[in-house]
């Protein structure tokens, strides 16, 4: 099976209490992060400060010897608090993160009214590992006509 990406961070910062205040605060932050065969798909959210936005992923697989940068898109409706707006991501990693030893790092990039804001996990960036997965175990042979509804003669 193909490795696994584990976050070294809680996937899940949008569920943790005092995300509202944060997301205030720091004008944007990292909502949640799933591992998919497509790549990584992750959430943001950002402090509604203009109509106009930008919002993006940074990431590396090699230690920021290079880097790529995803557009995240907007996400209607917005979230119902009214004061903050949701963007989805996709960092599409491909062939690349299939090394079980890969670690991928990346940072949200929010720009808006002349302004640029980082979420950069306190200035940790926020990583993954892969981990090569486990295959299920195999169970004693089966006869292939036993779960057959019917039998044809």
């Amino acid at each position: 099976p193909p490795p696994l990406l584990e976050p070294l961070f809680p996937p899940q910062p949008g569920a943790s209490p005092g995300f509202a205040e944060r997301v205030r605060q720091h004008k944007v932050r990292l909502e949640w992060v799933r591992a998919e065969p497509a790549g990584l798909r992750g959430a943001v959210r950002v402090l509604n400060l203009a109509y106009e936005k930008v919002v993006s992923v940074r990431y590396t697989l090699n230690g920021w010897a290079s880097c790529a940068e995803a557009a995240a898109t907007y996400q209607p409706p917005g979230p119902a608090d009214g004061i903050t707006d949701r963007f989805a991501f996709l960092l599409p990693l491909g062939a690349a993160a299939a090394a079980a030893e890969t670690t991928l790092e990346f940072a949200v990039r929010y720009r808006v009214a002349g302004a640029e804001y980082w979420d950069n996990n306190e200035g940790k960036n926020y990583r993954l590992r892969g981990r090569q997965r486990v295959p299920p175990a195999e169970g004693p042979p089966q006869d292939p006509d036993s779960s057959a509804w019917i039998h044809f003669i």
